[in-house]
């Protein structure tokens, strides 16, 4: 049933706390969550240093990135679930920690071997302070008037998308810092978030009795997506998708998978309640967030590699030429956080973008080595209106119509299942990209050339190849992308056929403590 709240919303519906008390709180959730987004979008300029200074291959400069996205994406929603059964403020700290500690030992690395390692360490961090912060936002502000904060949200995902590129060349750049400043950089950041939060953050904590840990699920669970990721990213490169060790890989990680479900369904306190989706509207969001995953990361590392290798321009310029997408993604989703606190409708706001995200797409289907720079600009400030008004409204959306309880797994499924296509739109997109090279090389090789030599001609080819062979890859690289965002433009189709079945309700007006205080009424301890 749609919503027909047209009236302002009161100027205070977050319980105890006021507009100035929440804003102080934020000040170290978003610090912390700025040091992290800022670490992910840094290293990605200073890898080809760090690599060659620490003697690595093309394979671990991969699991350089993927390391860090499969610990995130696996502990999601763990640290979920534990947010829905001890103190929220607790564990955004230890997320600090773990980050600040994993950061500082990336740093020293003296291996690649051990610098994934630690990347793995980094990653447990990051994926809690992903769910934790948008979990803490829940608890203290109400549905109705979250809007007006998630923008703060997108302000400094925008920031760090743009900055850190710039940082990472700044700072591999600088000869008296080096490549480890990337991981050093964002630690007394991250030391000053700690401390906003001990002395900012306030949120009650229900005392639970009998609390008891699924140890099993998050075992099943983290063995399942773990094996599924390392297949998705492997597979077509270190080994062929109809192999032995993709059999392996996919049998292991379903029949993991499928152990999670049975455990769950018998669970007191299970990681992931499968409740959740016996709603429509967290399992509409959840399909619309795979995609919406898709869009989000396969834009920004495919559109990296075209500004680099088709277009010429350095890591720090393709940083800047981004910025059209991240001025979008700002616009619209603080308009639309300010514009859903004053009405109380948000399900318009998902629609539209969801079709600009289709159109978006649709656009840069269309580029090739030689589009204007203009044009390429404005193709992306539609996609990044799109991904701005989807990305945080699909979290709203599920968090105004589950359980008080619930808060912290379902906001943390939607974030997981937007990181799980993230990461299998990556390297299937990668595949589409690479088998669309090869075809475009082949056709332009010259007469007597060996038909399916393009096939084995790409990146690792582009320093040693003739003038002619160069410009050939370059060349191709540019007229390939297109094909990558015309399949994300299908994929974006799902998203935008599952939010228009979302029905829209009315947003609340309590914020997500509220809600559990009237949801279980019990004595609650302030921390």
């Amino acid at each position: 049933m749609t919503s027909t709240v047209d009236t302002p919303a009161p100027a205070e519906q977050q319980g105890r706390m006021s507009h100035r008390q929440i804003l102080e709180a934020l000040s170290g959730m978003l610090l912390a969550m700025f040091v992290a987004l800022l670490s992910s979008t840094v290293v990605s300029n200073a890898l080809p240093t760090i690599i060659t200074d620490l003697r690595g291959s093309q394979g671990q400069y991969t699991w350089v990135i993927t390391a860090t996205l499969l610990a995130s994406t696996a502990s999601t929603p763990i640290w979920g679930k534990l947010a829905d059964l001890f103190s929220k403020k607790l564990l955004l700290q230890l997320s600090i920690v773990v980050f600040i500690a994993g950061s500082m030992l990336a740093g020293l690395s003296q291996s690649v071997e051990t610098l994934i390692a630690w990347r793995v360490l980094q990653g447990l961090g990051l994926g809690g302070l992903q769910a934790l912060v948008q979990i803490a936002m829940a608890a203290m502000i109400s549905p109705r008037e979250r809007g007006r904060y998630s923008g703060l949200l997108g302000s400094v995902m925008a920031v760090a998308m743009v900055g850190g590129p710039l940082l990472g060349g700044l700072l591999v750049d600088t000869s008296w810092l080096g490549w480890r400043w990337c991981f050093y950089v964002g630690v007394p950041f991250a030391a000053v978030a700690l401390v906003l939060l001990q002395r900012t953050l306030h949120l009650p904590v229900t005392r639970r009795e009998g609390v008891r840990i699924d140890y099993l699920g998050a075992a099943y669970l983290t063995a399942g997506v773990s094996a599924l990721l390392i297949w998705v990213t492997l597979a077509g490169g270190t080994f062929a998708w109809a192999s032995t060790e993709s059999a392996l890989f996919l049998t292991g990680g379903v029949l993991a998978v499928a152990a999670f479900v049975v455990t769950e369904m018998r669970a007191a306190e299970p990681i992931v309640p499968l409740r959740l989706f016996r709603d429509r509207t967290t399992t509409l969001a959840i399909i619309a967030s795979v995609a919406i995953g898709v869009a989000m990361f396969g834009s920004s590392v495919f559109l990296g590699q075209y500004l680099q290798i088709s277009r010429g321009y350095s890591p720090t310029a393709a940083g800047l030429l981004t910025i059209p997408m991240i001025a979008g993604m700002l616009l619209s989703s603080t308009g639309s956080g300010i514009l859903i606190t004053r009405h109380g409708r948000w399900k318009r706001f998902l629609v539209a973008g969801s079709v600009a995200v289709v159109v978006g797409f649709g656009l840069l289907a269309t580029i090739d080595h030689a589009t204007p720079m203009p044009l390429l600009g404005a193709f992306l400030f539609v996609l990044g209106a799109g991904i701005g008004m989807t990305m945080q409204n699909l979290v709203l959306a599920v968090q105004n119509t589950v359980a008080a309880h619930d808060l912290g797994a379902a906001s943390s499924a939607v974030t997981f299942f937007r990181s799980l296509g993230g990461t299998i739109g990556v390297s299937a997109l990668g595949a589409v990209l690479s088998a669309r090279v090869g075809t475009l090389v082949d056709a332009g090789l010259p007469e007597g050339a060996p038909t399916g030599a393009g096939g084995g001609v790409g990146l690792a080819d582009l320093a040693d190849a003739p003038p002619a062979i160069k410009h050939l890859i370059t060349v191709s690289y540019g007229d390939a992308t297109g094909r990558v965002f015309l399949v994300s433009a299908v994929v974006a189709v799902v998203a935008m056929v599952a939010i228009h079945f979302i029905r829209e309700i009315a947003l609340r007006t309590e914020s997500g403590d509220e809600r559990m205080r009237a949801e279980q009424p019990e004595p609650a301890l302030t921390r």
